[in-house]
């Protein structure tokens, strides 16, 4: 496995593999990998001949510093994972690397990320839509590969990739989970042990959700107030938002379904007290899209 530090290198030798006739597929991560990045890796070789991930922390996707201090970072380990999954190249590159100085330029794609998780973070999807902009053009990649945990944020990138005709393939792969059904996130590690524990009523609240949807509710306002019930038996859970939108334009969901609807959830849980940020809280998303009998089954953002 190659390891890579720098754009130039990985531009030349993206043009090697191109000329060669080999397809690319790229896996952005910001490392402390588990196995849903790996199941990212997977879906990537399965569709290309050269796997590339990226494995870089971006500051400016984040609005809270202590948020960004505290992010896990484990290079060294991530590196042995990717060598065991046969990454064939890993891109580590410096904050500097990416954004050199006197850096001026970044993507906007306007409503779609102003919602959900963009109203309660400021400026995370410009930060999120510019690296990646900058990760495809360091790659030249033919598909590139992202987990649907981050609903919002598969939306937003096919979304820019199509608008800014990158002629790149954005891939979606469903959400892996833990026995417990709690979705993996580098995050996690971060949760005390009683906060671990009570994050289970993230995936509770989508059971029911999809339980009573199954079962023909279709009043938005009494599928949200189950919802709402469900995180409150969770006391260390506080609720950042828990919302209903349509699975293509992030739109509100109509007060009474007519067709499939996306569920989003974030939720924030107390940091473990031995965690760097000194006990700030840990914020998890999960989603499910809710498809009433009879509906189309389409998920795809």
């Amino acid at each position: 496995m190659q390891v890579i530090e720098t754009v130039s290198r990985l531009q030349s030798l993206a043009d090697t593999e191109r000329a060669s006739g080999r397809r690319i597929a790229l896996v952005p991560t910001m490392g402390a990998l588990h196995p849903g990045h790996l199941a990212l890796v997977e879906a990537a070789r399965e569709r290309a001949d050269r796997v590339w991930v990226s494995i870089f922390v971006n500051p400016t996707q984040f609005n809270d510093p202590a948020d960004l201090d505290g992010y896990p970072r484990q290079l060294e380990a991530d590196l042995d994972r990717c060598r065991e999954c046969g990454v064939d190249v890993a891109f580590c590159p410096s904050v500097e690397e990416m954004y050199p100085a006197g850096s001026v330029t970044t993507v906007q794609v306007g409503e779609l990320g102003e919602s959900l998780c963009g109203a309660s973070r400021p400026g995370h999807f410009d930060g999120v839509t510019t690296i990646v902009t900058k990760l495809l053009l360091a790659s030249r990649p033919h598909v590139a590969v992202f987990g649907e945990k981050d609903y919002q944020q598969l939306a937003v990138i096919r979304a820019m990739a199509r608008d800014l005709d990158f002629g790149v393939e954005i891939v979606g792969v469903a959400t892996v989970r833990e026995a417990d059904g709690v979705a993996l996130s580098s995050r996690n590690v971060r949760l005390t042990p009683e906060a671990r524990s009570q994050a289970r009523a993230l995936v509770r609240a989508l059971d029911a959700a999809e339980s009573a949807v199954g079962a023909g509710e279709g009043d938005t306002r009494r599928i949200l107030k189950m919802v709402s019930d469900e995180i409150a038996k969770a006391p260390l859970a506080r609720v950042d938002y828990a919302e209903m939108r349509d699975p293509h334009s992030l739109k509100p969901s109509p007060p009474e379904l007519a067709g499939a609807a996306l569920l989003a959830l974030a939720v924030f849980f107390p940091a473990s007290d031995s965690d760097s940020t000194g006990g700030e809280s840990v914020r998890l998303i999960d989603n499910r899209v809710l498809v009433p009998s009879g509906s189309s089954t389409q998920q795809e953002p």
